[in-house]
């Protein structure tokens, strides 16, 4: 009771200086829970979406489960509409309906403004059923009628600014319709974001599916007191056919399924990016036990004397810690209920709905949090605790701290330098890797060695790296600088524990912008080499190209040639007999071979262009046995079995359509019938000679009615590419601020601390003539210089993580390395710029201390 009582004395009686520590607690705590309870609202959100939509048996065609389209086609996989009637007859069914719904749509208002959401959601289009309304009911007018109704939800409505009686164009594979909107359905659960329409069930089948006479599936009720299990098993014996069937639960589990990966994708990056400022925080909590112990040396010494013993001591600093981490970690639980939120109105802003009544947190996500921040704490409070129960009954005869520990600094310093040289030998390795799977794991081993040998050899490093920045930024100060210069070596640990916080966040930093800069340049370089075709055509979501749309193309003036250019999935048996059931082909006009230049180890690349011919990958054929001639089985996905031969084998030494088995588009034909052959993907033309703008814009002009399209040129397609690596960066930038914040903390907190500790030295300096703003400035320069100190340790370390990366990449065809200079130079600058702003609480207290106090101070 005795430690705990002078322990909660102590923390009240520090709580200012303690206060920071607790804010990088709570901003760790509420990182990870945040991160939690958004993740598991997501869940929620989408558990409760398809448990309300999911019939109690629900029968789609085999082997389809919920997948409503086959993206090579665009049309839905259908069962035929006879097969309603002997469903209804089954025993335990009460009612029975046929559905159709379609995802590869798209849906423009009379100003051909795209209806779909902009996060990447479907638009979903079907008809109008009883089961809808489980999850939907109609808000505003009526349901669809006939050929010229159609409802939309309210959300879209909201967002588009529809009502009643405006005008929206389908466009689907089997061609454009246009229908008045005569219904506004609204969601009774969230919707996460996807636009719904909804036509009568004949419009429906005609203009989504080609044709009457099919559903996309069926969906059953039971009748009161029949399982869901047994009427699965009755349905399936009165339905005959290689058919499908799902319970309720199997059809929401599988929904679930579909979007975990990306789910789990977000929760892990955050929660990895949560991990980093969790590291850094620890910084800040040791340097801010370390101070306080330091601070505390003659009051612990007077404790020592009059009885306590070290374990009593120990414990006394790490129930301080203890009850600093309940506290963080208690208000960052809370806060991060709040990030939760907060985040949810950014999704919402973004198009995915998310609503605060699915508002999830459970009973794990506060133990974690509460776990977390406790226990780093502690962990973090552990040494300094330990040097406080070092000090003996004689410190209470000294004015001073407790001595520097000579032998401890040579053991880190031998440590920290093994550690970095094995870091380092490792990241050499990774860049002699023959395979990228092994040369990962050395270049894992190698950025975490390195990371903790800069870590460890840091205070070391500081003596050397800051008397190089004083003598290039602080000596044109004059006296000021020197003084500044002299603060930060006067304890390397902490300036060296302190940019190492700063430290980490810019290494990550560093390290990505090469990569990614890397990439672009490698994408850029093989994109000059490799493209010969002027333009590209592509959807924004990664959709077919339509037909109609295919057509308005083709006839655009000032074109030389038009190539299709069709991924058809396939089970791919090489002549060893082994098979690959994931294979996908490429089925392109002969014109493809123009437009991407390739080159071949075998064969003619042409040749693979004729009939029943195809090329392989110089990989795939070295795995495989597989040499010009032989012959190849494929089974195509939705089409028949060919036997195609060997005409070419490609190199694989490209980015570009890297591996890929080209075949001519008029052998994939003889496989399918017209429905079921998969659609353009993407389509390039070539300009007539010196009609190069001419063509550009009759191609934009040719596809205005479909705003779902995007027609780029070789510049085009590099910004676009430039922007997709600069949009992610800019995430996972935004995501490692919260490092940097805390390391910023970090920077005020060591200010804020060695002001206090040289209360009695500021005084006498301030008597003997030192100005207030000299002293202000003192402050903020010895801030400057410890920012930058971190920022060149960072910077460094995370181009040569970068460095490594890109030559580990290289052998996936990533060959460029390429140093974003001005990235790098505008980080370091900023970095100055975080030390000023750092300084400006500490510099500005120290400036209002009362001169004769501060002398008296002990």
């Amino acid at each position: 009771m005795t430690v705990l009582r002078t322990s909660l004395r102590n923390l009240l009686a520090h709580k200012g200086r303690m206060a920071l520590s607790a804010v990088a607690v709570l901003l760790s705590v509420a990182f990870v829970s945040g991160t939690l309870v958004f993740s598991d609202t997501m869940n929620t959100t989408f558990d409760k979406l398809f448990a309300v939509t999911a019939a109690d048996v629900t029968v789609t065609p085999e082997k389809t489960g919920t997948d409503d389209a086959t993206p090579e086609s665009g049309r839905p996989e259908t069962l035929p509409a006879s097969l309603l009637p002997a469903v209804e007859k089954a025993e335990g069914v009460k009612s029975a309906e046929g559905a159709v719904v379609s995802l590869s749509v798209t849906v423009v208002d009379a100003r051909n403004k795209n209806m779909g959401s902009s996060n990447g959601a479907p638009t979903i289009a079907g008809n109008w059923t009883r089961g809808d309304l489980r999850s939907m009911e109609i808000t505003s007018g009526r349901a669809p009628r006939g050929p010229t109704d159609v409802m939309v939800d309210a959300d879209t409505a909201a967002k588009h600014s529809l009502k009643i009686g405006d005008r929206l164009r389908t466009i689907a594979v089997t061609g454009d319709f246009t229908a008045t909107i005569s219904g506004i359905a609204s969601f009774k659960v969230t919707n996460p974001g996807a636009a719904v329409v909804y036509f009568d069930t004949a419009t429906a089948q005609r203009e989504l599916l080609g044709g009457t006479g099919r559903f996309t599936h069926i969906a059953v009720t039971a009748e009161p007191g029949v399982s869901h299990e047994r009427l699965k098993e009755n349905v399936a014996a009165a339905a005959e056919g290689p058919y499908t069937f799902q319970t309720q639960a199997e059809a929401a589990d599988a929904g679930r399924e579909e979007v975990s990966g990306f789910l789990d994708i977000m929760k892990y990056a955050m929660l990895g990016f949560a991990g980093v400022a969790v590291l850094v925080g620890v910084f800040l909590i040791v340097n801010t036990f370390s101070m306080l112990v330091a601070q505390r040396t003659r009051e612990i010494g007077l404790m020592r004397a009059i009885g306590a013993s070290r374990r009593q001591v120990n414990r006394s600093v790490l129930v301080e810690a203890l009850l600093l981490g309940v506290v963080g970690s208690a208000a960052g639980v809370g806060a991060g209920v709040g990030l939760a939120v907060g985040l949810m109105e950014l999704m919402s802003s973004m198009g995915m709905n998310l609503s605060t009544s699915d508002l999830t947190v459970k009973w794990t996500t506060p133990a974690v949090g509460l776990a977390l921040g406790v226990v780093v704490t502690v962990l973090a409070a552990y040494i300094p605790a330990r040097r406080a129960g070092k000090v003996s009954p004689m410190a209470a005869l000294r004015d001073a701290g407790t001595p520097a520990d000579g032998r401890a600094g040579l053991v880190r310093g031998v440590v920290g330098l093994v550690l970095t040289g094995v870091g380092g030998a490792a990241l050499w390795a990774a860049t002699r890797a023959d395979e990228a799977a092994g040369g990962s794991i050395w270049l894992g081993a190698g950025v975490v060695l390195s990371l903790v040998g800069f870590i460890v050899v840091g205070p070391l490093l500081a003596g050397g790296v800051v008397r190089v920045l004083g003598a290039v930024l602080l000596r044109v100060f004059g006296p000021v600088g020197k003084m500044a210069e002299r603060n930060a070596l006067r304890n390397p640990r902490r300036t060296g524990a302190t940019g190492a916080a700063l430290m980490i966040g810019l290494a990550l930093v560093a390290c990505l912008s090469v990569v990614g800069s890397s990439m672009v340049a490698s994408a850029t370089e093989e994109l000059d080499k490799s493209v010969g075709a002027d333009f590209i055509v592509q959807s924004a979501n990664g959709g077919p190209i339509v037909p109609q749309a295919q057509r308005a193309l083709e006839k655009s003036p000032g074109i030389a040639h038009v190539t299709e250019y069709r991924a058809v999935g396939a089970t791919v048996t090489a002549p060893d007999g082994t098979s690959s059931d994931d294979e996908w082909l490429v089925a392109a006009d002969p014109t493809y071979a123009q437009d991407l230049r390739r080159e071949t180890v075998a064969g003619d690349l042409a040749a693979a262009y004729g009939e029943d011919a195809m090329s392989v990958g110089e990989t795939y054929a070295e795995q495989h046995g597989v040499k010009v001639g032989d012959t190849m089985t494929v089974a195509f996905r939705g089409g028949e079995t060919a036997k195609l031969t060997v005409a070419a084998v490609t190199s694989d030494d490209t980015n570009v359509d890297k591996g890929a088995m080209y075949m001519a588009l008029g052998t994939a034909e003889r496989y399918f019938t017209p429905e079921r052959m998969p659609k353009n993907t993407m389509m390039f033309a070539e300009a007539e000679e010196g009609m190069e703008k001419e063509a550009y814009q009759g191609l934009k002009d040719a596809l205005a009615a479909y705003p779902q399209y995007r027609v780029l040129d070789q510049t085009d397609f590099k910004q676009d590419l430039k922007d997709q690596v600069g949009q992610l960066l800019n995430i996972v930038y935004g995501l490692l601020a919260l490092a940097v914040i805390v390391a910023v903390l970090g920077v005020v907190n060591t200010l804020a601390l060695s002001v206090v500790e040289r209360t009695r030295e500021i005084g006498l300096m301030r008597a003997i003539g030192l100005s207030r703003r000299q002293l202000r400035r003192m402050i903020r320069l010895e801030s400057v210089v410890i920012a930058l100190f971190g920022a060149l340790l960072g910077l460094g370390l995370g181009m040569g993580w970068g460095t490594a990366a890109q030559k580990l990449l290289a052998l996936e065809g990533l060959g460029v390395l390429d140093i974003p200079w001005p990235t790098i130079l505008y980080v370091f600058a900023g970095s100055a710029f975080v030390g000023l702003i750092a300084a400006l609480v500490p510099a500005f207290r120290a400036g209002r201390m009362n001169v004769l106090n501060a002398i008296a101070a002990e």
